[in-house]
């Protein structure tokens, strides 16, 4: 690979590899995008799409995103725009787990549906969107319902998981898997002007806790419904969440919760210790 080496650096804008460069080293050399972004990258090259990144997240940096995976379960309001931002955002490997097709209610909020992708796959939709909007990007789309049994296979090598759930029972299985696998998983939830997020390390049972007091049936999205706003707010939260983990930065929302009321315009931070005092179902 000397000579890709070679032609990155020699086609390089000062340290930034613009995207018709990408393409063309691509083509030259029989490799795929994300091996061109992999190896600019590597050398210290910053793909030029990630410029206004920069500032905030260095190559270096920009690199440990590109080599990491995380798996998104659910292809809907929350997790349309997850997908979105981490492909923005240069996570090299995305899993989009979701079994359903989009309908013509999905159509106020989820980011991945338009009248054309009525009745075809979400998750589907989630590659072709990110194919389109990062090429570089490798999204795998598994049209499956998650479950504690195949649960493990699904999961296994990601760095993080994201909630973008609708069904409580599913969530706490979810984060049940989390914990076995040893894996980081950020939670969001959202119902009407209101949301929560929460991220839940291995041991910490966070997940368990907040739904403590749980019985049955799906949560309070079902009674409030969705407008456009709420999961592009929620989703945007996560993804931060995702960023820090896999950089080691920043503070997370380990040990404590966000609760948003976008009615009142309203944040509220509840630590671990009034969890069980303050559970969103």
């Amino acid at each position: 690979m000397e000579a890709l080496h070679e032609f990155l650096q020699s086609s390089a804008i000062g340290d930034l590899l613009p995207w018709p460069v990408q393409m063309e080293a691509a083509q030259k050399f029989d490799v795929s995008c994300g091996k061109v972004e992999d190896t600019a990258l590597e050398l210290g090259l910053l793909p030029s799409r990630y410029q206004r990144n920069r500032r905030a997240i260095s190559v270096s940096q920009q690199l440990t995103l590109f080599r990491s995976r995380v798996a998104v379960i659910g292809c809907g309001g929350l997790g349309g725009y997850v997908i979105e931002e981490l492909a923005r955002l240069g996570v090299g490997t995305i899993v989009a787990i979701d079994p359903d097709v989009f309908e013509e209610h999905n159509l106020n909020r989820q980011i991945l549906s338009t009248p054309a992708t009525l009745g075809r796959p979400k998750s589907e939709a989630a590659a072709a969107r990110v194919a389109e909007i990062n090429p570089a990007v490798t999204l795998i789309p598994l049209q499956v319902a998650y479950s504690s049994e195949n649960g493990e296979e699904l999961l296994k090598g990601s760095n993080v998981i994201v909630d973008a759930l609708d069904s409580i029972p599913t969530r706490l299985a979810l984060a049940e898997t989390c914990t076995e696998l040893g894996i980081p998983m950020v939670h969001g939830a959202i119902g009407g002007w209101y949301g929560q997020v929460a991220t839940q390390f291995p041991g910490d049972d966070t997940i368990k806790k907040l739904y403590s007091r749980w019985v049955a049936g799906k949560g309070v999205e079902q009674e409030l419904g969705n407008p456009s706003f709420t999961p592009a707010l929620v989703a945007s939260m996560e993804v931060a969440e995702v960023c820090k983990i896999i950089l080691g930065r920043g503070a997370t929302l380990r040990h404590r919760k966000m609760v948003v009321n976008l009615l009142d315009m309203e944040f509220e931070e509840v630590k671990f210790e009034r969890l069980l005092e303050a559970v969103t179902e």
